[in-house]
């Protein structure tokens, strides 16, 4: 039984790809990572279609983009109506404001359903991504 549990242990792929963190109210004050973050890598992870595939519920302020999705909220002028913080905690995991959102939480593993296998244990943005989608989108102010 040991050796079963063990070969599991090996083959789950490890849940500390996680950050810590801590919800205050509506937001996740504290940065996930302590490195500055990018937010041009976090522009392009927004614009990125195959893996955080913001746009196609999202706007973003550039009419050069097509086919943008409009089933969230356009995210120009987003870092004037929210802060960092509240940014980050959207991103991390937006059923902690709303169980019933249909955004999926980026920064989450545990108790997802209908998961692509190349997300099953491990977060589809990293810690260090969140941060420089956060950068960027906090820099949205118009």
């Amino acid at each position: 039984m040991r050796f079963a549990l063990a070969l599991l242990l090996l083959a789950t792929p490890a849940l500390a790809e996680v950050a810590r963190f801590s919800v205050t109210g509506d937001a996740i004050e504290a940065p996930l990572v302590a490195t500055a973050p990018d937010a041009a890598r976090g522009e392009a992870i927004v614009r990125n279609r195959e893996t955080a595939n913001c746009l196609i519920c999202h706007s973003i302020p550039d009419a050069r983009e097509r086919f943008m999705g409009d089933i969230g909220p356009p995210l120009a002028g987003i870092g004037a109506r929210l802060t960092p913080g509240q940014i980050r905690l959207r991103l991390v995991d937006p059923t902690r404001l709303n169980p019933e959102a249909i955004m999926p939480a980026y920064h989450r593993v545990a108790g997802l359903r209908h998961v692509d296998a190349r997300y099953r244990g491990r977060p589809v943005l990293t810690a260090v991504e969140i941060e420089d989608v956060v950068a960027y989108l906090a820099g949205l102010k118009e």
